[in-house]
C-alpha cells in the first residue's frame, strides 16, 4: 500500500508541484486561481462542441456565403446569451469568385480535366453539389495562355536549382508543381519570377494520398478526385483585403486598382486532383526526376519541357464581400482596459469541420465557461475579447482588417492574444511570444491528455525524446497562416497559437471532405481533444486575466534569440566554406569533368564570396538582454505595492512593442516585428531575424550589415524597457 501511495505521488508529482506557484501569482492567488480553474473545467461539456460543429458545417461557409453571416449572427446570439456584450464588425473584402475553369492537355493526346471531385458514399455533405465551392486558388490572375508543360517538385527555390543544372528553363512555360514543400502561394510567385505563364498545383498520393493510408470514404486520405483550395495571395508581402494594405476595408475606404494590387499573383494558377494531373505527367517526356522529386502514381517521372502542351483558362469575378467578424467582450472587474484577446477563423473553404470549426467550438466552450463563472460573482479581473473571424482562408483578411481598424487602441490595451485554428486528436503544438514559454509550460503541465492521463507536455516531451529529441519544452517561432500574423507581426501583441493533432493525418485539407462526418470518423470522434484545447486555452486566457502581474519571462525569450543569432553566424560561416569549395571546382572543372556528357548538364558559375560580417552590435545587445532578463527573473513582485503593480503590468503590457521597427522588413513595410516574420519564399514557414536572416540567404552583405545595426537597436531598446522594469522593484 505505501508503495502504491507513493507511486501516486510520483505519477501526480507535475499537478502537485504545479499547484504550489504560478507565474504572475502570489501564493495565495495562486491557490484562488487553480480552483477556479479546476470549477472551469468541471463545465465544459463535449456534447456542446459536437452539437454546433454539427451545426456550423450543415452548409458551405465562405467568405460572402448567406450561411457564413448565419453562423456568424448565431455565434453572437450565443456570446449574448452567455452574459457577453457582441457585435459584429462587418468589413467590405475583394474576395474573386471562379466563374471559368478550363484545363486542358492538348498536346501529344487531348485530355481535359474534369476539375470535380466526386461524392462519397455515407457522407452526405459531398453531395451538395452546386453549393459546394468549386477548387480553385483564390487571388490567381485570370488568363488563357497556352504552353509546354513543365514538372517543377515542389516549385521551390532549391528546385529552380536543380532545373537549372539541367540546363531546363521554364520561361515562356506552364509549370507543374505538387503541394507540400512550401505554402501553396510561393509556388505560383517563384514561378513567374523564373518566366513561366501559368502553374498547375496537384497533390501527389505520396504526401496525402493512397501512399500515406485508406482514402476516404475507406481511410481519412485523399482519394483521386480531392482538390486542396486554398489562397496564393503574396501574404509575405502583406495580408489581408489586397486593395486596402495598412488600413481597414471599410465601407467607404479608399482603394487601389486591382491591376494594381500587388498580391496579386502575376500568372494565372489552378490546384488540381492527382486524378487529372496523371495525364498531364505522363505526357511529359525530358530528364528522368531525381529521386526525391518522384512521386507515388503509376508513371515514369519526367520533367519536360513538352511534348505535353496544356491550356489553362481562368476567370473570375472580382466582387467586394461582407466579412463578418464576431466581437464578443466580457469586461474585467479590476483592469477593464486591458485586453485579452482570444481567436479563432469560422469561414471555410467548403464546410471546414476539422479547418476552422474544431477549433472555433473549443473557444466557444471557452467562452460560456467563463460566463458561466462570471455570472456566480467570478469575473475576470481583465477584460476578455472572444473574436470569431471571417475570411481568415482568403488570406487573414478579417483579422487583419480588423487589426488595422483598432491598431492606436490595441497598442493601448492588449495584453496578450490567443489563437486557434483546427485540432484534432494527438499532441500540444504550442508556438508564440518567447516570453510566455514559461507560463505555457506551466499550464502544460496541468492538462492531462485524454488518452493517457499523463500532462499534456510530459506526453509531448516523451514524442521528443522517442523521435531523437531533448524532450525540453519549447514554443516554436510564428511564422503566418492563421490569425496571429496581424497581431504580432504587424502590432507587435505577444501572441500565441494553440492546436492537438498529429494522431489524426489525412487528407481532407481544404477539400469537400472536410466535414461533420469525416472529422466524426477520423479525427477527434468524442470531442476529448476539443475539451483538452478549451482547458489549455481557457487557462492561458485566465491567467493572462487574473495575474498579478502579467506572466511574462524573458530568460526563455533571451536564450531563444540568441540561439536565432548563433544559427545565423553559422549559416554564414558555412556559407563561406561551401562558396570557397563550389570556386575551387569551378575553376578545377571538376563539374563538367562529372558530368554525363550524354546529359545536357549546365556547368555552375562562380559565387561572390562570402565576406566576415560584424554580428558585435547583436552579441553585445544580447549580453545586455541576458542580464536584464535574469535579474527580471529573480525579482519578487507579490510585495509591490499596488500603484507600482499597476505600473509594471502597463510596462509589461508594451514589452512586445519594442521588438518592432517603425519601417518594417526591407520591401514589407507592412511586416514590423523584427524577430519573427513569414519567410518572404516560405509563405507559411517562419524566418526568425529576418531582416538579417534573409539578407544573408539572398547574398546582399550590405544589406545583412545594415540590417544587423538595426536590430541591434531594436534589442537595444528592449534592454532599455527591461532596466525600467526591473526599476520598479
Amino acid at each position: 500500500m505505501k508503495k502504491l501511495f507513493l507511486s501516486l505521488l510520483i505519477s501526480c508529482a507535475p499537478f502537485y508541484l504545479q499547484a504550489q506557484e504560478i507565474t504572475g501569482f502570489s501564493p495565495e492567488a495562486a491557490k484562488e486561481q487553480i480552483a477556479l480553474e479546476k470549477q472551469f473545467d468541471a463545465l465544459l461539456a463535449p456534447a456542446n462542441l459536437d452539437a454546433w460543429m454539427k451545426k456550423m458545417t450543415e452548409q458551405p461557409h465562405w467568405v460572402g456565403t448567406p450561411f457564413g453571416e448565419e453562423n456568424a449572427k448565431w455565434m453572437k446570439k450565443q456570446f449574448e446569451s452567455w452574459g457577453y456584450d457582441a457585435r459584429i464588425e462587418t468589413y467590405q473584402v475583394l474576395f474573386p469568385y471562379p466563374k471559368v475553369r478550363l484545363l486542358e492537355l492538348t498536346e501529344p493526346e487531348p485530355f481535359t480535366a474534369s476539375l470535380t471531385a466526386v461524392p462519397v458514399e455515407g457522407d452526405p455533405y459531398t453531395a451538395q453539389g452546386d453549393a459546394l465551392l468549386p477548387s480553385y486558388n483564390a487571388f490567381s490572375t485570370d488568363g488563357d495562355v497556352e504552353a509546354e508543360l513543365v514538372f517543377v517538385n515542389y516549385g521551390i527555390p532549391s528546385d529552380y536549382e536543380e532545373l537549372e543544372k539541367l540546363g531546363i528553363d521554364v520561361k515562356g512555360k506552364i509549370v507543374i508543381a505538387k503541394y507540400y514543400g512550401s505554402w501553396r502561394g510561393i509556388k505560383p510567385k517563384l514561378a513567374a519570377e523564373k518566366g513561366a505563364i501559368g502553374c498547375l498545383i496537384y497533390s501527389d498520393p505520396k504526401d496525402d494520398g493512397y501512399y500515406q493510408g485508406a482514402v476516404y470514404p475507406e481511410g481519412a486520405f485523399k482519394n483521386a478526385t480531392g482538390v486542396q483550395r486554398g489562397s496564393v495571395m503574396d501574404m509575405p508581402l502583406y495580408p489581408g483585403d489586397v486593395l486596402t494594405p495598412g488600413y481597414a476595408a471599410t465601407k467607404d475606404a479608399k482603394r487601389l486598382e486591382r491591376e494594381n494590387a500587388p498580391t496579386i499573383t502575376k500568372i494565372p494558377v489552378l490546384p488540381i486532383s492527382y486524378a487529372d494531373a496523371e495525364p498531364l505527367l505522363k505526357a511529359l517526356k525530358g530528364p528522368v526526376a531525381p529521386a526525391d522529386w518522384r512521386g507515388a502514381l503509376p508513371i515514369t517521372y519526367r520533367i519536360g519541357p513538352g511534348p505535353a502542351k496544356v491550356r489553362l483558362k481562368l476567370e473570375f469575378e472580382w466582387k467586394l464581400q461582407p466579412a463578418h467578424n464576431v466581437i464578443a467582450t466580457l469586461k474585467g472587474s479590476e483592469y477593464p482596459d486591458q485586453w485579452i484577446l482570444r481567436g479563432n477563423h469560422h469561414d471555410a473553404w467548403v464546410h471546414g469541420a476539422a479547418d476552422p470549426v474544431s477549433g472555433m467550438v473549443a473557444l466557444m466552450e471557452e467562452a460560456r465557461a467563463a460566463g458561466a463563472l462570471a455570472r456566480k460573482g467570478q469575473r475576470p479581473k481583465r477584460t476578455l475579447v472572444y473574436c470569431a473571424w471571417d475570411a481568415e482562408e482568403p488570406g487573414l483578411i478579417g483579422s487583419t482588417e480588423w487589426v488595422e481598424d483598432h491598431m492606436g487602441e490595441l497598442q493601448q490595451k492588449a495584453v496578450a492574444y490567443i489563437n486557434t485554428d483546427g485540432n484534432g486528436r494527438g499532441f500540444l503544438g504550442a508556438g508564440g511570444s518567447h516570453s510566455l514559454q514559461t507560463m505555457v509550460s506551466e499550464v502544460a503541465m496541468a492538462v492531462p491528455d485524454p488518452q493517457t492521463g499523463v500532462p499534456i507536455q510530459q506526453r509531448l516531451q516523451a514524442r521528443h525524446r522517442a523521435y531523437g529529441g531533448d524532450g525540453e519544452f519549447e514554443l516554436y517561432a510564428l511564422g503566418s497562416g492563421s490569425d496571429y500574423t496581424p497581431f504580432i507581426q504587424h502590432a507587435g501583441i505577444a501572441s500565441l497559437n494553440l492546436g492537438f493533432g498529429g494522431e489524426n493525418a489525412g487528407g481532407e485539407y481544404h477539400t469537400i471532405y472536410d466535414t461533420y462526418s469525416h472529422f466524426k470518423r477520423f479525427k477527434d470522434p468524442d470531442m476529448s481533444y476539443g475539451i483538452a484545447l478549451a482547458k489549455t486555452a481557457g487557462r492561458i486566457t485566465l491567467r493572462l486575466a487574473n495575474a498579478e502581474w502579467l506572466p511574462l519571462d524573458f530568460v526563455p525569450w533571451q536564450k531563444t534569440v540568441s540561439g536565432y543569432l548563433d544559427e545565423i553566424v553559422e549559416t554564414t560561416t558555412s556559407m563561406r566554406k561551401t562558396t570557397e569549395k563550389h570556386n575551387e571546382l569551378v575553376r578545377s572543372k571538376a563539374y563538367e569533368l562529372a558530368a554525363d556528357p550524354k546529359k545536357n548538364l549546365t556547368a555552375p558559375g562562380m559565387k561572390s564570396a562570402v565576406p566576415y560580417l560584424d554580428f558585435s552590435p547583436l552579441q553585445n545587445a544580447l549580453a545586455t538582454l541576458e542580464g536584464e532578463a535574469e535579474s527580471f527573473s529573480k525579482k519578487d513582485f507579490s510585495t509591490l505595492p499596488k500603484s507600482k503593480r499597476e505600473a509594471l503590468n502597463e510596462l509589461l503590457m508594451k514589452t512586445e512593442q519594442q521588438l518592432t521597427s517603425p519601417e518594417g522588413l526591407p520591401r514589407r513595410s507592412w511586416y514590423k516585428h523584427q524577430i519573427y516574420a513569414p519567410g518572404f519564399y516560405t509563405g507559411y514557414g517562419v524566418k526568425t531575424l529576418p531582416g538579417v536572416r534573409e539578407a544573408i540567404e539572398q547574398r546582399d552583405w550590405e544589406e545583412a550589415q545594415s540590417e544587423i545595426e538595426k536590430l541591434a537597436g531594436t534589442l537595444e531598446s528592449m534592454a532599455k524597457h527591461l532596466k525600467a522594469i526591473n526599476a520598479l522593484n
